[in-house]
């Protein structure tokens, strides 16, 4: 595998050279400091630009086109990344050399038109089209609360703080009924014309003929580029730690824990904080698992993870409401313990070996492999062979230092009726 970063004026070329997959894979990001007001615009500008476009307006015309490509593969995502916001493109097809040479020009033709040709007419998007990619935005955010375990999460984080970790990144009702066909193709301009971009290519290809297609299909004249971290610190870490919750239609209670974690060191957040949350409670010989499950019986699950782009551990258990009180007690005694290092030293190891094999999976896929240069890019991660060598220098030591900077402030419980208790 070879990896070239080809640096143009206005935007950034990534290529990938590998032999392990028939297909290539093409992926275009738009990326721009995060704004809460602009969230729910990206989000309904994915699903209007992937419902049609001028050339094919309709998405069963879309799906006929794909069709004709070999079963060419396209998909659309706005995902947030600590500070930024990206708005990604994305489509796979099979390497020309098992179809025809001309699949090159008719598949980087097809992305073209998803990224250039929106269905637009009179300087908005075609009403019909925009109303469907509205309702699907609409209808998703007026059930948010039906996925309790995303919308436990969503609102512990809105208690926690008002900085840009309580942002729902899947959008806000009332930021929806301010959008119109007319704003959001003004939007769409804006990024299109200023966002920064990132373009990643990986397959069986020839660098210098992806560099010729890529100039020949794209244009990013005006584009910035942007060089500021991803990564947020916190302003502030409260010693004392809040309680909330809210009643929901359901039986099961999802109780949810927020925890700050003070700045890390760039070793601390890139392994030793993927050790300690595998023994915390992100895998099932976690302490958090083995004390408060299979000790206990206080939950139906419970799991940790930890987001190092904005300095956050997650803990969340299925529990019966009643259980709350104890099975928060728990939770902090074992945190406690593993700031004592009271904890076994083997996990470690069973941590370390986790990590490797993921390592191994993870060159088995071409969208993995270019999530590994994306973040190498965004967030300066390390490459595959110095992620081996670093993960087997994480100490007992490193795991207590990560717990003593983990620091509980904010407790969500969704209360659920406990029906089956009664």
């Amino acid at each position: 595998m070879k990896y070239k970063k080809i640096e143009k004026n206005n935007y950034n070329l990534h290529i990938i050279k590998t032999n392990r997959f028939k297909t290539i894979t093409v992926k275009v990001n738009f990326k721009r400091k995060l704004v809460k007001e602009e969230i729910t615009k990206r989000n309904v500008l994915v699903n209007a630009l992937f419902e049609s476009t001028a050339k094919y307006p309709t998405r069963r015309l879309l799906e006929i086109k794909t069709e004709e490509l070999y079963n060419l593969g396209y998909h659309g995502v706005n995902y947030a990344s600590g500070k930024f916001t990206v708005f990604c493109f994305e489509m796979s097809f099979l390497n020309p050399k098992y179809t025809e040479k001309s699949m090159y020009d008719e598949s980087f033709t097809f992305l073209r038109d998803l990224i250039y040709e929106p269905n637009v007419k009179n300087g908005a998007f075609v009403q019909e089209n925009y109303e469907l990619a509205y309702n699907t935005m609409h209808d998703y955010l007026k059930t948010l609360k039906e996925d309790t375990n995303l919308y436990s999460q969503i609102r512990m984080m809105e208690e926690m703080d008002d900085s840009l970790i309580s942002y729902r990144h899947c959008g806000y009702l009332e930021d929806l009924d301010k959008i119109n066909s007319e704003s959001l193709y003004s939007y769409y301009k804006d990024i299109i014309e200023n966002d920064a971009v990132d373009i990643f290519v990986i397959g069986d290809i020839n660098p210098n003929e992806i560099e010729k297609l890529i100039d020949k299909y794209f244009s990013f004249s005006h584009n910035c580029k942007l060089n500021e971290s991803h990564f947020y610190n916190h302003q502030t870490i409260e010693k004392e730690e809040r309680f909330t919750k809210e009643k929901v239609d359901k039986e099961q209670s999802t109780l949810v824990l927020g925890l700050k974690i003070d700045p890390l060191t760039d070793f601390e957040r890139k392994y030793a904080l993927s050790i300690y949350n595998y023994l915390l409670g992100g895998s099932t010989e976690s302490n958090l698992f083995k004390v408060v499950r299979e000790e206990n019986s206080l939950c139906y699950y419970i799991t940790s993870s930890c987001q190092p782009l904005i300095n956050l551990c997650i803990i969340k258990a299925g529990i019966n409401a009643k259980d709350s009180n104890k099975t928060v007690d728990l939770i902090k005694k074992e945190l406690k313990k593993i700031v004592q290092g009271d904890f076994d030293i083997t996990k470690i190891t069973n941590a370390k070996e986790t990590y490797l094999n993921s390592l191994v999976e993870l060159e088995d896929n071409p969208d993995n492999i270019i999530s590994l240069y994306n973040g190498m890019e965004y967030l300066d991660a390390d490459d595959i062979k110095t992620r081996k060598k670093k993960i087997k220098e994480v100490t007992k030591e490193d795991i207590i230092a990560i717990a003593k900077k983990v620091h509980l402030n904010t407790i969500f419980l969704l209360e659920g009726s406990d029906l089956d208790e009664k």
